[in-house]
């Protein structure tokens, strides 16, 4: 099996599209300098694909690291997402307008659905997300964005989906990482040929004190975020390592000058539990 060789090697998208297969994440970055500094010296790095959303209120930030970089905005890949709040036709219609101003861009290169399920439309779900994919559909037409997509959805929010839909997603983000493959899910996404995007790749925070990571990371002379990384990239994933750090930030992106062995990659499967698990679409408290 082949693994991609730099940071600008691609997945190809269901409908055509190229994604980086490593993306720089950024929830939890603060909107302002720390969004946009991190931004740049994620783009200074090399990487070339950058992962927002509205919820996360620094799209503006992300928009002016953009900028700043230097790099052209079309050798980018920039993905946002709708929030809760926005679900529905009328409303995610200007979402993607607001977003887009945020951002400071013509387009983005993907658009998810944050949730499938949120609690002001716990009733009404299936309908309401129909309603918004087809706005979605219409912004993809429009021209306001290359791809769509889909974010924390489980098989059954996709059938749902796939009920009513014209295009099909073509990404579902999920929490993705040593501490809970989702193979349900994962194996759903690969049934379909929707690629599997993992946020929150290296956990919680608890996966840097896992021994075993620790001893498989010394054998390599990797960090635990390195070998973790490289083990979501040799299952086909797609992860999204998050850092306001320059140095954490070109470290998480030195992944492509070693290869992780059948046993330890096994090890690392068997990991399940360690750091967290992701939150139920269907009962979470927003």
């Amino acid at each position: 099996m082949s693994y991609p060789t730099k940071l600008t090697d691609t997945y190809t998208l269901s409908n055509g599209v190229k994604i980086p297969v490593v993306g720089f994440g950024t929830w939890q970055t603060p909107d302002g300098d720390v969004a946009e500094e991190s931004v740049k010296a994620a783009l200074d790095a090399g990487y070339r694909h950058i992962d927002t959303a509205s919820a996360y209120q620094n799209e503006e930030g992300v928009g002016a690291g953009i900028r700043a970089s230097g790099v052209k905005r079309s050798d980018i890949f920039l993905t946002t997402k709708l929030w809760n709040e926005d679900h529905g036709y009328e409303r995610t219609r200007k979402a993607i307008d607001t977003s887009l101003e945020k951002l400071g861009t013509d387009y983005v290169d993907l658009w998810l659905i944050h949730w499938p399920n949120p609690k002001r439309y716990r009733d009404t779900w299936q309908q309401t997300n129909a309603e918004t994919w087809k706005a979605m559909e219409e912004a993809l037409e429009a021209g306001k964005v290359r791809a769509i997509g889909v974010s924390n959805f489980r098989p059954h929010h996709l059938d749902e989906l796939l009920k009513t839909a014209h295009v099909a997603p073509v990404v579902n983000q999920i929490f993705l990482n040593p501490s809970d493959l989702q193979p349900e899910v994962v194996d759903y996404n690969t049934k379909h040929n929707i690629l599997s995007e993992a946020y929150s790749p290296l956990g919680t925070g608890r996966i840097f004190e896992v021994p075993q990571l620790q001893q498989i990371a010394d054998r390599y002379g990797r960090s635990i975020a390195q070998v973790v990384l490289r083990w979501s990239l040799q299952h086909g994933f797609l992860p999204l390592p998050k850092s306001v750090h320059a140095d954490r930030i070109r470290e998480n992106g030195q992944l492509f000058d070693f290869e992780l062995s059948a046993n330890d990659m096994a090890a690392i499967d068997a990991l399940h539990g360690v750091a967290g698990s992701p939150a139920d679409p269907d009962t979470a408290e927003w």
